[in-house]
């Protein structure tokens, strides 16, 4: 692979959410936990030199509140995130036809979401040549703050199943 034509793809499930008495599940916001591992995401991020220039984050509280803790760790360098209802509570299916309508101008793409959508996504779209290690992790579990790292030479709008290799699963902790 040449690097020039590598896309990057970032698929985060939203930190540790609370679940306050009568407050509907779309208005659902961090815990303290939550508010204390989602900066750590993006303090990953800037580490291994995965920023991305495009974040496409759930509208639901939760994820909104993740991504403003990513962009604040991210600094300078994050971008304005564009928030997306279709993401909340999507499928597999329903997240890559959001991803497939991004710009080709986009190289490293973050998608913020929730379950089961997130895990299924990255399942489904990874290659053969995956990471071993970081693929069995991603299968068999999918905790809150995780996130999966894939790269493809595909553009957005081909990106269909099996056609990027899982690099990196991580779960930021402290």
């Amino acid at each position: 692979m040449s690097d020039h034509h590598i896309k990057r793809l970032v698929i985060m499930r939203h930190a540790k959410a609370d679940w306050p008495t009568g407050v509907p599940d779309h208005e659902r916001p961090l815990e303290e936990r939550g508010h204390l591992e989602a900066p750590l995401a993006g303090k990953w991020l800037l580490k291994h030199g995965v920023v991305p220039d495009f974040i496409l984050c759930s509208s639901a509280l939760r994820t909104r509140q993740t991504c403003t803790w990513v962009c604040d760790e991210l600094g300078e360098k994050a971008p304005t995130p564009k928030l997306e209802d279709g993401l909340y509570s999507a499928s597999a299916n329903r997240m890559l036809t959001v991803i497939n309508h991004v710009p080709d101008t986009v190289t490293t793409l973050m998608v913020i979401s929730h379950m089961p959508g997130v895990q299924d996504l990255a399942m489904h779209l990874a290659s053969r040549d995956s990471d071993h290690d970081a693929y069995m992790d991603a299968a068999t579990r999918y905790p809150t703050s995780a996130l999966t790292v894939m790269e493809t030479e595909k553009s957005w709008a081909e990106l269909d199943g099996q056609d990027a290799r899982l690099t990196h699963f991580t779960v930021p902790r402290h």
